[in-house]
């Protein structure tokens, strides 16, 4: 057996955590697809990771999911701020698990980066890119620091200390209802210059209380964030985080700050942890396949030791990942303990149905759906 087809188990507080069926994730990736601009989910939806989930993945993770309507990175993105969204997100995750994968969610606040059309055929090429003007149906963004502008974006609003405490709840009470809606991972969304980011990274964070300046400073968001999910998410289930390991910025956040960081969020109970990076200003590296693969080493070697119930940190590796064998190589190197995959299924929903079978993984245990038998 490939050792990218073994089960692995997430560990959790309490209980025996969760055993995946194969060690292949599907990466969160916006769709832009709630078009009534409500937050909720659609059947595009329904189809796009339902079909993830029959083509073989063993955890399957919806987009990022705003845990407030500011919190949108465009107005077409799904949340989790109302029991409307929850219900129809409900029906999504059933399927997923009727097809023996497992469901998380990625809860996010884009923050400064948030109010920007879609990335969507549509938009692009009639020119639109970039933040939606207030008087056009986007918003007043907000921002850990000063609010310096992103970019071409809108400058974004320093946020108030009562606004921090009031966006820390809003974090809650999305993972609240991602619980309700039956969803097995919380996953945090701590990379690529969004909210989090923007607190966790010298580049952005310009703070000069509580929340900004030191190492202890700019990582209190995400802890608190952390804590208030924790609290209400249920022991049993694990705690996932998205990070941007480095900002390749000598100046920014960097990866050995990543690692002092993962060891405290473990101590707070998330056990499972996945390694990309940039997203605040310009990046003095060029993207090669598994360029970010070291950082899920990286992280992967700061968690060593560390156990919950018998279980390891599951550290899942992502970025221009997209041959079975080079997942494969990944695994059996010891670098991580799992694959996220995102554009390469976008390409082939079937991906790990695929890999399965050019890495001789036998017919009967090819974990794509029944229907598909032929095949494979």
């Amino acid at each position: 057996m490939a050792h990218l087809f073994t089960p692995v188990t997430v560990p959790a507080p309490s209980g025996p955590g969760l055993t995946l069926r194969n060690r292949t994730v599907l990466a969160p990736m916006c769709q832009y697809s709630a078009e009534a601009e409500d937050g909720v989910p659609t059947d595009w939806h329904l189809v796009h990771l339902g079909a993830q989930a029959a083509g073989g993945f063993g955890l399957v993770i919806a987009e990022a999911t705003a845990v407030s309507p500011e919190g949108r990175i465009s107005n077409r993105d799904v949340g989790l701020w109302n029991d409307a969204q929850r219900d129809q997100w409900r029906r999504v995750v059933d399927f997923i698990h009727s097809q023996g994968a497992a469901a998380g969610v990625q809860l996010a606040h884009a923050g400064a980066k948030a109010s920007t059309y879609g990335w969507l055929p549509q938009f692009l090429n009639n020119g639109l890119s970039g933040s939606i003007p207030t008087d056009g149906g986007g918003w007043q963004t907000v921002t850990s620091g000063s609010g310096a502008p992103f970019g071409d974006l809108a400058p974004a609003r320093g946020l108030s200390e009562d606004e921090i405490l009031a966006s820390i709840q809003a974090w809650a009470d999305a993972a609240r209802r991602a619980d309700e809606a039956g969803f097995d991972v919380v996953q945090i969304h701590a990379a690529h210059g969004y909210l989090i980011h923007q607190f966790l990274s010298p580049l952005a964070n310009d703070r000069t209380d509580h929340w900004g300046g030191s190492f202890e400073n700019r990582t209190r968001y995400v802890l608190e964030v952390a804590k208030a999910i924790r609290a209400v998410w249920p022991d049993h289930k694990p705690l996932a985080i998205r990070f941007s390991g480095t900002d390749w910025n000598e100046d920014g956040w960097t990866l050995e700050q990543t690692q002092q960081l993962a060891r405290q969020l473990w101590d707070e109970g998330v056990t499972a942890f996945d390694l990309s990076s940039g997203g605040i200003g310009a990046i003095a590296i060029t993207p090669a396949p598994g360029y970010q693969v070291t950082l899920a080493a990286g992280v992967r070697k700061a968690l060593a030791g560390l156990t919950l119930n018998g279980h390891p940190a599951y550290v899942t590796a992502v970025g221009l990942i997209t041959e079975a064998a080079q997942a494969e190589s990944i695994l059996v190197t010891g670098q991580a303990d799992g694959i996220s995959i995102g554009r390469a299924a976008l390409v082939d929903p079937h991906w790990p149905a695929s890999a399965a079978r050019q890495l001789r993984v036998a017919s009967d245990e090819n974990p794509r759906a029944a229907q598909f038998w032929r095949a494979f």
